[in-house]
């Protein structure tokens, strides 16, 4: 358990990462003092496309990683000890016939 733990920490860390690139990217390409011709905008709607697939990717991991969290806490001993289940019934047994 602590392997996967550890290998959706990198994949978060990991997505993190591309987030940041992708966002740094396209605050380079929307700068003010830079030209926004026709092939800006293809790298425009690329970068854009690419952070929202990386954010996209990140939610999902950080899901998986709260549920796996949220399923290893301790469950709390019942306060009080919860009756025997009660035995089975017997079967009943038909009298035998006499002749």
């Amino acid at each position: 358990m602590l392997s996967a733990l550890l290998g959706m920490h990198d994949d978060l860390a990991l997505v993190e990462r591309s987030i940041d690139f992708h966002r740094d990217h396209l605050a380079r390409l929307i700068h003010p003092e830079r030209q926004i011709g026709p092939r800006e905008v293809s790298h425009l709607l690329d970068g854009a496309r690419r952070l929202a697939e990386a954010v996209a990717v990140r939610e999902v991991q950080a899901k998986s990683v709260a549920a796996v969290l949220q399923s290893l806490a301790r469950i709390p001993a019942p306060s009080t000890p919860s009756p025997p289940a009660p035995a089975p019934p017997l079967a009943a047994q038909s009298p035998a016939h006499s002749r």
